[in-house]
């Protein structure tokens, strides 16, 4: 589907990454998890395209959403300078790294800006009342990089089933989560049952590779894994 729209709302998540809204069209029906391209246009009237997960879930029916951080890149620095009426193109949903309740058991591997996905996906879970059990491991640089932290940690209120977890590589002396990257002790610890989870991972392609080659170490079946890269993560 495509359509031509206006910017609704902007939400800034964290110092440097931006959630962007849009009245959702009746007939826009899409999974958590699955993408759409966008289309702006910079100061010059030039049209710019990239492709976003979206970052909503489709629970939330008045708006659609996609979240950005951004980098200083030409397109970052035209999506900053946006404001609520500017004009949009939305062209979607793509993408089949969804996830409706197939599996009783996932564990979500995700770093970074990587987490929309993930977040659209443990929101339509809380929303739908689905008896999946979420285990969700979270990796950041510092404190201040962790993008729907407090949306994640209100849904752990409204859903006994997800566990949200926090790890970062630059903690300070207050910080009293996890420390450094996802490893297999993390794994073991916080995800007991490993073996019978489907995963599902998304990130920056180096964080990816480095979850399957970490999920085969486990021995976890190819099957049981699904993933998603950003090529322009950054």
């Amino acid at each position: 589907m495509k359509f031509e729209t206006q910017v609704k709302g902007i939400i800034q998540r964290t110092y440097n990454v931006k959630s962007f809204r849009f009245p959702r069209p009746q007939n826009f029906d899409y999974l958590p998890g699955q993408f759409m391209f966008i289309s702006i246009k910079n100061a010059k009237g030039e049209t710019l395209k990239k492709h976003f997960t979206i970052s909503s879930s489709p629970t939330e029916t008045d708006h659609l959403e996609f979240t950005k951080k951004l980098t200083g890149s030409t397109f970052s620095d035209t999506l900053n300078s946006m404001k609520s009426g500017d004009w949009t193109k939305i062209d979607g949903p793509n993408g089949d790294f969804t996830f409706t309740g197939e599996h009783p058991k996932i564990g979500l591997l995700s770093g970074g800006i990587g987490i929309t996905p993930l977040r659209s996906i443990c929101k339509y879970c809380t929303d739908k009342k689905l008896g999946t059990d979420i285990v969700l491991l979270y990796g950041n640089r510092t404190e201040q990089d962790i993008v729907f932290r407090e949306d994640l940690e209100q849904m752990q209120t409204e859903n006994k089933n997800l566990k949200a977890v926090f790890t970062i590589s630059e903690p300070t002396s207050t910080w009293k989560g996890h420390t450094g990257r996802i490893d297999e002790e993390m794994i073991k610890q916080e995800i007991r049952d490993y073996a019978e989870r489907t995963f599902y991972t998304c990130g920056p392609p180096s964080m990816v590779e480095a979850m399957k080659n970490l999920l085969k170490k486990l021995k976890i079946p190819r099957k049981q894994i699904k993933t998603e890269d950003f090529p322009g993560y950054e």
